[in-house]
Protein backbone atom coordinates (compact mmCIF):
# COMPACT_ATOMS: atom_id res chain seq x y z
CA UNK A 1 0.00 0.00 0.00
CA UNK A 2 1.38 3.40 -0.62
CA UNK A 3 0.39 5.48 2.26
CA UNK A 4 -0.06 3.45 5.38
CA UNK A 5 -0.81 5.92 8.77
CA UNK A 6 -3.65 6.59 11.27
CA UNK A 7 -6.25 8.15 9.55
CA UNK A 8 -9.63 8.02 11.76
CA UNK A 9 -11.72 10.07 9.22
CA UNK A 10 -9.94 11.05 5.56
CA UNK A 11 -10.83 13.28 2.80
CA UNK A 12 -8.97 14.28 0.11
CA UNK A 13 -8.05 17.91 -0.08
CA UNK A 14 -6.49 18.85 -2.80
CA UNK A 15 -7.88 21.89 -3.16
CA UNK A 16 -7.25 23.09 0.24
CA UNK A 17 -3.20 21.93 -0.63
CA UNK A 18 -3.25 24.28 -3.89
CA UNK A 19 -5.25 27.07 -2.22
CA UNK A 20 -1.84 26.48 -0.07
CA UNK A 21 0.49 26.75 -2.33
CA UNK A 22 -1.04 28.81 -5.47
CA UNK A 23 -1.58 31.97 -3.91
CA UNK A 24 2.01 33.79 -5.40
CA UNK A 25 1.93 36.35 -8.42
CA UNK A 26 3.62 35.55 -11.72
CA UNK A 27 7.28 36.56 -12.12
CA UNK A 28 10.54 35.49 -12.11
CA UNK A 29 12.31 33.89 -9.23
CA UNK A 30 15.01 36.71 -7.85
CA UNK A 31 18.55 36.34 -10.28
CA UNK A 32 20.15 36.89 -6.61
CA UNK A 33 19.39 32.87 -6.10
CA UNK A 34 22.23 30.46 -7.34
CA UNK A 35 22.27 26.45 -8.06
CA UNK A 36 18.73 24.68 -9.38
CA UNK A 37 16.72 27.50 -7.05
CA UNK A 38 17.72 30.24 -9.87
CA UNK A 39 15.79 28.26 -12.09
CA UNK A 40 12.60 28.16 -9.93
CA UNK A 41 9.41 30.60 -10.50
CA UNK A 42 6.97 31.74 -8.04
CA UNK A 43 3.86 30.79 -10.35
CA UNK A 44 2.84 27.08 -11.71
CA UNK A 45 3.46 26.87 -15.64
CA UNK A 46 2.29 23.28 -15.86
CA UNK A 47 0.31 20.49 -13.45
CA UNK A 48 4.01 18.50 -13.52
CA UNK A 49 5.41 21.26 -11.67
CA UNK A 50 7.27 21.07 -8.46
CA UNK A 51 6.33 23.33 -5.71
CA UNK A 52 9.50 23.55 -3.04
CA UNK A 53 8.55 25.32 0.26
CA UNK A 54 10.26 25.95 3.81
CA UNK A 55 13.67 26.95 4.13
CA UNK A 56 15.04 27.65 1.32
CA UNK A 57 17.21 30.30 -0.36
CA UNK A 58 15.53 33.48 -1.96
CA UNK A 59 11.79 31.73 -0.62
CA UNK A 60 9.43 34.84 0.55
CA UNK A 61 7.72 34.32 3.83
CA UNK A 62 4.46 33.36 1.55
CA UNK A 63 3.99 30.67 -1.40
CA UNK A 64 6.87 28.34 -2.74
CA UNK A 65 9.27 28.52 -5.81
CA UNK A 66 8.21 26.14 -9.00
CA UNK A 67 10.82 23.62 -10.14
CA UNK A 68 9.65 21.70 -13.61
CA UNK A 69 10.50 18.43 -14.75
CA UNK A 70 12.76 19.80 -16.86
CA UNK A 71 14.60 21.41 -14.30
CA UNK A 72 14.91 18.28 -12.32
CA UNK A 73 16.38 16.29 -14.90
CA UNK A 74 19.35 18.41 -15.24
CA UNK A 75 20.18 17.44 -11.81
CA UNK A 76 22.49 13.73 -11.40
CA UNK A 77 19.64 11.05 -12.45
CA UNK A 78 19.72 7.44 -10.80
CA UNK A 79 17.95 4.76 -12.52
CA UNK A 80 17.38 1.43 -11.12
CA UNK A 81 15.31 -1.78 -11.16
CA UNK A 82 12.92 -1.65 -8.03
CA UNK A 83 11.05 -5.29 -6.47
CA UNK A 84 10.17 -4.64 -3.30
CA UNK A 85 7.76 -1.62 -4.05
CA UNK A 86 3.89 -2.36 -3.27
CA UNK A 87 2.98 0.43 -5.57
CA UNK A 88 4.23 -1.26 -8.51
CA UNK A 89 2.61 -5.31 -9.06
CA UNK A 90 6.40 -6.31 -11.12
CA UNK A 91 9.84 -5.48 -11.13
CA UNK A 92 9.84 -2.13 -12.57
CA UNK A 93 12.35 0.57 -13.19
CA UNK A 94 12.59 4.07 -12.12
CA UNK A 95 14.78 7.26 -12.92
CA UNK A 96 14.56 10.06 -10.27
CA UNK A 97 16.58 12.91 -8.55
CA UNK A 98 17.96 11.37 -4.67
CA UNK A 99 16.39 13.72 -2.07
CA UNK A 100 19.42 13.64 -0.28
CA UNK A 101 20.90 15.97 -3.97
CA UNK A 102 17.58 18.05 -3.30
CA UNK A 103 18.80 19.52 0.02
CA UNK A 104 22.05 19.92 -0.90
CA UNK A 105 20.70 21.78 -3.95
CA UNK A 106 17.58 23.78 -2.73
CA UNK A 107 17.71 24.31 1.33
CA UNK A 108 19.74 27.11 2.31
CA UNK A 109 19.98 26.05 5.92
CA UNK A 110 21.87 23.20 6.95
CA UNK A 111 20.04 22.35 10.04
CA UNK A 112 17.47 21.54 7.18
CA UNK A 113 17.47 18.17 7.32
CA UNK A 114 13.78 16.96 6.92
CA UNK A 115 11.98 16.52 3.61
CA UNK A 116 8.31 16.24 3.75
CA UNK A 117 6.94 15.04 0.52
CA UNK A 118 3.25 16.46 0.52
CA UNK A 119 0.45 14.82 -1.59
CA UNK A 120 -2.48 15.79 -3.66
CA UNK A 121 -4.91 14.37 -0.60
CA UNK A 122 -3.14 15.93 2.23
CA UNK A 123 -1.17 12.75 3.19
CA UNK A 124 2.72 13.94 4.18
CA UNK A 125 5.76 11.50 4.02
CA UNK A 126 8.61 12.83 6.71
CA UNK A 127 11.72 11.60 5.76
CA UNK A 128 13.99 11.64 8.78
CA UNK A 129 18.08 12.48 8.41
CA UNK A 130 18.57 8.83 9.92
CA UNK A 131 15.86 7.86 7.40
CA UNK A 132 17.45 9.55 4.47
CA UNK A 133 21.24 8.31 4.98
CA UNK A 134 20.01 4.65 5.52
CA UNK A 135 17.17 4.17 2.79
CA UNK A 136 18.54 7.07 0.34
CA UNK A 137 14.69 8.08 -1.30
CA UNK A 138 14.18 8.43 -4.54
CA UNK A 139 12.07 11.26 -6.20
CA UNK A 140 11.11 9.53 -9.49
CA UNK A 141 10.58 11.41 -12.85
CA UNK A 142 10.14 8.53 -14.93
CA UNK A 143 8.78 5.20 -14.55
CA UNK A 144 9.84 2.68 -17.37
CA UNK A 145 11.50 5.58 -18.86
CA UNK A 146 8.03 7.47 -19.62
CA UNK A 147 6.77 10.22 -18.00
CA UNK A 148 3.46 10.31 -15.44
CA UNK A 149 1.04 10.53 -18.17
CA UNK A 150 2.17 6.84 -19.53
CA UNK A 151 2.40 5.92 -15.59
CA UNK A 152 0.77 2.17 -14.32
CA UNK A 153 -2.28 3.63 -11.92
CA UNK A 154 -2.12 3.42 -8.12
CA UNK A 155 -2.29 -0.29 -6.64
CA UNK A 156 -5.09 0.13 -4.40
CA UNK A 157 -7.21 0.02 -7.78
CA UNK A 158 -8.83 3.28 -7.69
CA UNK A 159 -7.23 3.59 -11.39
CA UNK A 160 -5.48 6.99 -10.09
CA UNK A 161 -2.84 8.27 -11.49
CA UNK A 162 0.48 8.40 -9.31
CA UNK A 163 1.64 11.55 -10.82
CA UNK A 164 4.05 14.03 -10.94
CA UNK A 165 5.62 12.99 -8.81
CA UNK A 166 6.28 9.63 -6.17
CA UNK A 167 9.18 8.85 -4.07
CA UNK A 168 10.93 4.78 -3.81
CA UNK A 169 14.02 3.32 -3.06
CA UNK A 170 16.33 0.91 -4.61
CA UNK A 171 15.55 -1.99 -2.00
CA UNK A 172 13.54 -1.14 1.40
CA UNK A 173 14.85 -2.94 4.62
CA UNK A 174 13.25 -1.53 7.67
CA UNK A 175 15.95 -0.18 10.27
CA UNK A 176 14.17 -0.66 13.77
CA UNK A 177 11.77 -2.06 15.46
CA UNK A 178 9.54 -0.44 18.25
CA UNK A 179 7.37 -2.98 20.33
CA UNK A 180 5.21 -4.53 17.47
CA UNK A 181 5.78 -1.56 14.99
CA UNK A 182 8.40 -1.89 12.50
CA UNK A 183 9.71 0.76 10.63
CA UNK A 184 7.45 1.23 7.42
CA UNK A 185 8.89 2.60 4.02
CA UNK A 186 7.78 6.05 2.85
CA UNK A 187 6.54 5.62 -0.53
CA UNK A 188 4.06 7.95 -1.25
CA UNK A 189 2.79 8.98 -4.66
CA UNK A 190 0.91 11.65 -5.94
CA UNK A 191 3.97 14.32 -4.69
CA UNK A 192 3.01 17.75 -5.31
CA UNK A 193 5.15 19.46 -3.48
CA UNK A 194 8.62 18.80 -1.04
CA UNK A 195 9.61 20.98 2.12
CA UNK A 196 12.84 21.44 3.94
CA UNK A 197 12.03 21.91 7.34
CA UNK A 198 14.72 21.66 11.03
CA UNK A 199 13.60 17.88 12.34
CA UNK A 200 14.75 19.08 16.19
CA UNK A 201 12.36 21.98 15.60
CA UNK A 202 9.44 19.81 13.51
CA UNK A 203 9.55 16.83 16.30
CA UNK A 204 9.58 19.36 19.54
CA UNK A 205 5.77 20.30 18.46
CA UNK A 206 4.76 16.51 18.77
CA UNK A 207 7.35 15.94 21.74
CA UNK A 208 5.43 14.75 24.70
CA UNK A 209 5.84 17.12 27.57
CA UNK A 210 9.08 15.91 29.68
CA UNK A 211 7.48 15.32 33.18
CA UNK A 212 5.04 13.09 31.50
CA UNK A 213 7.48 11.16 29.37
CA UNK A 214 8.59 7.21 30.69
CA UNK A 215 9.14 4.38 28.50
CA UNK A 216 5.26 3.50 27.36
CA UNK A 217 5.18 7.63 26.26
CA UNK A 218 8.42 7.26 24.50
CA UNK A 219 7.68 4.36 22.17
CA UNK A 220 4.09 6.07 21.50
CA UNK A 221 5.40 9.05 20.54
CA UNK A 222 8.51 7.28 18.04
CA UNK A 223 5.91 5.21 16.26
CA UNK A 224 3.39 8.31 16.18
CA UNK A 225 6.17 10.46 14.47
CA UNK A 226 6.71 7.74 11.52
CA UNK A 227 2.95 7.12 11.31
CA UNK A 228 0.20 8.97 12.70
CA UNK A 229 1.89 12.52 11.59
CA UNK A 230 1.66 11.45 8.38
CA UNK A 231 -2.21 12.38 8.14
CA UNK A 232 -2.86 14.17 11.35
CA UNK A 233 -1.70 17.45 12.30
CA UNK A 234 -0.85 19.74 15.64
CA UNK A 235 -0.63 23.02 13.80
CA UNK A 236 1.43 23.44 10.60
CA UNK A 237 3.25 19.96 11.82
CA UNK A 238 1.71 16.54 10.30
CA UNK A 239 -0.51 15.83 7.16
CA UNK A 240 -3.75 17.15 6.57
CA UNK A 241 -5.38 13.79 5.40
CA UNK A 242 -7.32 13.01 8.18
CA UNK A 243 -9.80 15.90 9.59
CA UNK A 244 -9.17 15.30 13.23
CA UNK A 245 -5.76 16.73 14.52
CA UNK A 246 -3.73 15.67 16.95
CA UNK A 247 -5.71 17.24 20.33
CA UNK A 248 -8.54 15.34 18.90
CA UNK A 249 -6.78 11.94 18.64
CA UNK A 250 -5.56 13.11 22.08
CA UNK A 251 -9.29 13.78 23.79
CA UNK A 252 -10.75 10.27 22.73
CA UNK A 253 -7.12 8.40 24.39
CA UNK A 254 -8.25 10.32 27.64
CA UNK A 255 -12.11 9.75 27.21
CA UNK A 256 -12.14 5.77 25.79
CA UNK A 257 -9.02 4.29 25.50
CA UNK A 258 -10.42 0.51 25.10
CA UNK A 259 -11.63 2.59 21.38
CA UNK A 260 -9.11 4.48 20.87
CA UNK A 261 -7.08 1.06 20.64
CA UNK A 262 -9.51 -1.20 18.90
CA UNK A 263 -9.85 1.51 16.45
CA UNK A 264 -5.91 1.69 15.77
CA UNK A 265 -5.79 -2.29 15.20
CA UNK A 266 -8.88 -2.45 13.32
CA UNK A 267 -10.33 0.48 12.20
CA UNK A 268 -13.11 -0.88 9.31
CA UNK A 269 -14.54 -3.12 12.29
CA UNK A 270 -15.53 0.41 14.35
CA UNK A 271 -16.55 2.09 10.63
CA UNK A 272 -16.56 0.57 7.98
CA UNK A 273 -16.45 3.66 5.80
CA UNK A 274 -12.78 4.23 7.33
CA UNK A 275 -9.79 4.46 5.27
CA UNK A 276 -7.05 3.84 7.89
CA UNK A 277 -5.38 0.88 7.41
CA UNK A 278 -5.63 -2.08 9.75
CA UNK A 279 -2.50 -2.87 12.25
CA UNK A 280 -3.29 -6.12 13.42
CA UNK A 281 -0.14 -6.85 14.26
CA UNK A 282 -0.18 -4.05 16.96
CA UNK A 283 -0.22 -6.44 20.47
CA UNK A 284 -1.80 -4.75 23.76
CA UNK A 285 1.80 -3.46 24.87
CA UNK A 286 1.93 -1.39 21.27
CA UNK A 287 -1.37 -0.31 21.34
CA UNK A 288 -0.90 0.90 25.12
CA UNK A 289 2.13 3.23 24.12
CA UNK A 290 -0.05 4.68 21.60
CA UNK A 291 -2.96 5.50 24.03
CA UNK A 292 0.00 6.49 26.91
CA UNK A 293 1.30 9.13 24.68
CA UNK A 294 -1.82 10.77 23.07
CA UNK A 295 -2.95 11.20 26.36
CA UNK A 296 -0.13 13.51 27.22
CA UNK A 297 -1.54 16.18 25.05
CA UNK A 298 -4.42 17.33 27.13
CA UNK A 299 -2.82 19.00 29.88
CA UNK A 300 0.50 19.51 27.62
CA UNK A 301 -1.17 21.50 24.38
Amino acid sequence: MRKLGFIFLSASICAAVMAHYCSVASVAAPSAQSGLMAKAHIAKSSDDDLAIGGDVEGLPPRGPRYLSREDLLTLPQVTYTVTDDANFARPTEITGVSLEDLIRSAAHDPDADLVIAICSDGYHAHYMHSYLSRHHPLLVLKINGQPPERWPTDAEGHGQSMGPYLISHRKFAPGFKILAHQEEAQIPWGVMALEFRNEKKFLAAIAPAREASDPPVEAGYRIAQQNCVRCHNLGDVGGQKARHPWLVLSAWAKASPERFAAYVRNPQAENPQAEMPANPNYDAATLRALVAYFQTFQSSH
